[in-house]
């Protein structure tokens, strides 16, 4: 886990670091970087399961809004056939930048929904 931690933590300070470009790197940068903390804390054997439980709850919601916002995944699904996401750096059509949004979130949530259960088991355990 400790491995799996890091490495996570650094795509996530990465992450952040790339939404220089992005129209709202004030609420991308933070949502990052509150991922990599909890990664990084983990990674030194300190689990914050509230943490993880605050992060996956904002995320989920924030998450279900760009699912079935007017130009969310599902109108990129369904009015724009899954258009490639992965195109071009730059996301000049909004179903894109959403779409691609979610699926930030949705890493998070993974991440932070193994160190959740992990914690439990460790906390069992110990």
């Amino acid at each position: 886990m400790k491995i799996f931690n890091i490495i996570w933590g650094i795509l996530f300070i990465i992450f952040a670091g790339l939404q220089y470009n992005d129209p709202d790197p004030y609420i991308w940068g933070p949502i990052y970087l509150f991922g990599a903390g909890c990664c990084l804390l983990a990674a030194s054997g300190r689990f914050y399961r509230r943490a993880y439980l605050f992060g996956i709850f904002v995320y989920l919601v924030y998450a279900a809004y760009l699912f079935f916002d007017k130009n969310g995944v599902i109108d990129w699904a369904t009015e724009h056939h899954g258009e490639n996401i992965a195109e071009t750096m730059k996301a000049t059509k909004p179903w894109i930048e959403e779409t691609r949004e979610f699926f930030g979130l949705f890493l998070l949530i993974i991440v932070l929904l193994i160190n959740y259960f992990y914690a439990g088991r460790k906390l069992k355990k110990g």
